[in-house]
């Protein structure tokens, strides 16, 4: 299961995963089918190391390589 880390200006370290990242096979060929969404997006879980409540995001399906340390910390501001 591939994993982004980050860290917000409150010193909290976010975990973030897309949904169903953890399946295997045809079962994760179809969950992420599923999962995304027309425009393109798939839903990514982002969970705290502190006290703050887990937050789910809707980004790009190439999130993992293609959006920045900054952006994905602004989206998680805004769920917040």
């Amino acid at each position: 299961m591939t994993q982004r880390e980050v860290t917000d200006q409150d010193n909290l370290t976010w975990t973030c995963v897309q949904a169903y990242a953890g399946l295997e096979g045809k079962a994760a060929e179809k969950a992420t089918e599923l999962s995304a969404s027309e425009e393109g997006t798939v839903t990514v879980i982002c969970t705290p190391s502190g006290q703050a409540q887990t937050v789910r995001l809707e980004l790009p399906a190439n999130w993992l390589d293609q959006t920045s340390d900054e952006e994905l910390l602004q989206q998680i501001a805004q769920k917040r």
